[in-house]
């Protein structure tokens, strides 16, 4: 399965990644000012949204907390 993370490089934003890959996620990475601009950004997913923003699969998870509390609801991360 492959998982999304939209990053602006931060240390969240690799905390994230290493997250996921450490659950054997396959991690495409958009980076900010290389792959889309801040106004795209909260085009996409608002003004109050936080850096990373992940999808998994092809459902939107959001930022790390709100993907962490996926993850454990699934069983996939405890």
């Amino acid at each position: 399965m492959q998982a999304l993370v939209y990053s602006n490089n931060s240390q969240e934003c690799e905390r994230a990644k290493q997250l996921l890959e450490s659950l054997g996620q396959d991690i495409r990475e958009f980076l900010l000012d290389v792959d889309f601009t801040d106004k795209q950004f909260k085009a996409e997913f608002g003004i109050e949204a936080e850096y990373p923003q992940i999808s998994v699969g092809l459902n939107h998870r959001g930022s790390l907390k709100e993907t962490l509390n996926f993850l454990k609801k699934e069983g996939m991360f405890v």
